[in-house]
């Protein structure tokens, strides 16, 4: 092992942690200087020469605008349609009719709506939209923020759509993806009931609280994990992070029905009219990503071949493509619900414009800090950086190597803020290890995958996405000082899982 290496791969990690998380410096200000260090490394300590370095800026950029920077606008731009229509306020009434509970209100639109954007859309859809409409209901920013990162950890592993466990099926040549998404669930399990524990916890830490948060957790989780495992076996990868979070807003509100103390004629004050109006934009998102959706994968196809510009671009002798289809990009699906979901509202197409702009202008940092991010990323992997921080993890823990697989799978999300990518920069290596070990390849792939999706929960990426969301851009240290805790816990538990019931 080159310890130099190491050390100098290591270096922009421990760099962007320290920048935000101990100095304090804004997210856009940590990750430009981080991005800067990182190309010195590259040239001076990879090898890895000036046109490439060039190239992967170009690609990174592409990357972040298409479809992580769009998404970002588009969900503020969702929020910001609500609150211009004042519709904001009917859903605001909506939810203190289902429940004045906190817990309720906060698992149902984090664990139950986040994760359904997740498994349909992804790409920080399940963290933006979420905090924003915890705004509007008068959470506080940095608790919005903190609650939608927890929750937007579990349901990664099969979201958006199943691509996370497909893409480490074909690194490992794995073809039996109900055994290797059975294994991703069970590792999962014990996360499942202990996130929502600590969200609705979060929300009302009080002592009264208890036993409630408890019981409500319990049930939430089990009747996911369940749902998950029963769509791995008879339906496919595809679905089980979409049906876990159906089944578990249906459970979360027929528990606010059964322990629901507030009088019945509130609810009668909103007309329905007035309901499906008011969730029209969110309604028409839904509607467009599930129709765009590899659930229907022969209309996903049809736009995707009547509007894609594909690009394409040789880096350090290997071929990186970009493709954009426009009919399906989750952004693009945003904004149609927005302007669309306006209209019906009463908005005028003028008046909608504006809106628009406005929210394009409201996130000038947030372009900085997510390209700078996603170049710093993609220069790591392409010079190599990455490969190495995991070949060095996997030598330095030895026979301990199981109890720290998902802390490899955490690093891959942490890097590159996508379960996907860490799936594909270390599906192969995890696969290698277990081969070594005598351990079965699918049982660590699956590990990988499961620990990436701890590695959401700190990732600078979704944290640009939850400032931007919750407008607290320059706050991004605080909330990883906030998250990390949570983070390290949840891949503790990964671990042990691995470790303890390998095969």
């Amino acid at each position: 092992m080159d310890y130099l290496q190491t050390f100098l791969a290591l270096t922009p990690v421990l760099l962007l942690i320290l920048l935000l998380g101990v100095l304090k410096i804004s997210g856009d200000k940590s990750a430009l200087i981080t991005l800067c260090a990182t190309i010195l490394i590259a040239y001076f300590g990879f090898d890895f020469t000036l046109p490439n370095i060039g190239m992967s800026t170009i690609y990174g950029t592409l990357k972040a605008i298409f479809p992580i920077i769009l998404i970002i606008i588009m969900a503020i731009y969702s929020y910001n349609v609500l609150v211009y229509t004042k519709k904001m306020e009917v859903i605001k009434q909506q939810f203190s009719n289902i429940s004045s509970d906190k817990s309720i209100q906060v698992l149902l639109l984090t664990w139950g709506f986040g994760g359904l954007l997740e498994g349909m859309a992804g790409f920080g859809t399940a963290v933006a939209i979420p905090a924003a409409i915890l705004i509007g209901l008068g959470y506080k920013p940095m608790f919005s923020a903190l609650v939608s990162l927890l929750a937007n950890s579990v349901p990664t592993a099969f979201g958006a759509v199943g691509v996370p466990v497909k893409a480490v099926a074909i690194e490992i040549g794995a073809t039996d993806l109900v055994h290797l998404g059975g294994q991703t669930v069970f590792q999962l399990f014990p996360l499942m009931v202990i996130i929502p524990f600590i969200i609705v916890t979060l929300a009302d830490g009080s002592r009264k609280a208890l036993v409630k948060n408890i019981l409500l957790s319990l049930v939430v989780g089990l009747v996911s994990s369940i749902v998950q495992y029963t769509s791995v076996l008879y339906i496919g990868v595809e679905t089980p992070a979409i049906l876990g979070s159906i089944a578990s807003i249906v459970v979360i509100i027929l528990w606010a029905k059964v322990a629901k103390k507030k009088e019945t004629e509130e609810e009668s004050t909103l007309s329905t009219s007035e309901i499906l109006k008011s969730w029209s934009v969110y309604g028409l998102i839904l509607f467009f990503i599930i129709g765009t959706s590899q659930l229907f994968s022969s209309v996903r196809e049809f736009l995707q071949s009547i509007s894609s510009t594909p690009i394409a671009m040789e880096i350090a002798g290997q071929t990186k493509k970009v493709a954009i289809f426009w009919l399906t990009d989750a952004g693009v699906l945003l904004l149609l619900g927005s302007f669309i979901g306006g209209l019906i509202q009463g908005a005028k197409v003028n008046e909608l414009l504006s809106v628009l702009w406005k929210s394009i202008l409201q996130l000038k940092k947030t372009y900085i800090t997510v390209i700078s991010l996603i170049v710093m990323s993609t220069i790591m992997d392409l010079s190599g950086m990455i490969p190495v921080l995991g070949l060095a993890l996997a030598a330095a823990t030895g026979t301990l190597y199981p109890l720290f697989a998902p802390a490899i799978g955490c690093l891959g999300a942490f890097l590159t803020g996508s379960d996907t990518s860490s799936n594909i920069l270390f599906g192969k290596l995890q696969a290698h290890v277990a081969t070594q070990i005598g351990s079965e390849p699918s049982w660590f792939a699956a590990a990988n995958t499961v620990g990436a999706t701890g590695g959401k929960i700190i990732s600078p990426q979704s944290i640009a996405i939850a400032t931007s969301a919750c407008n607290q851009q320059g706050q991004e240290g605080d909330i990883l000082k906030k998250a990390l805790p949570y983070a390290l816990f949840y891949i503790i538990i990964a671990g042990l899982m691995v470790y303890f019931f390998g095969k």
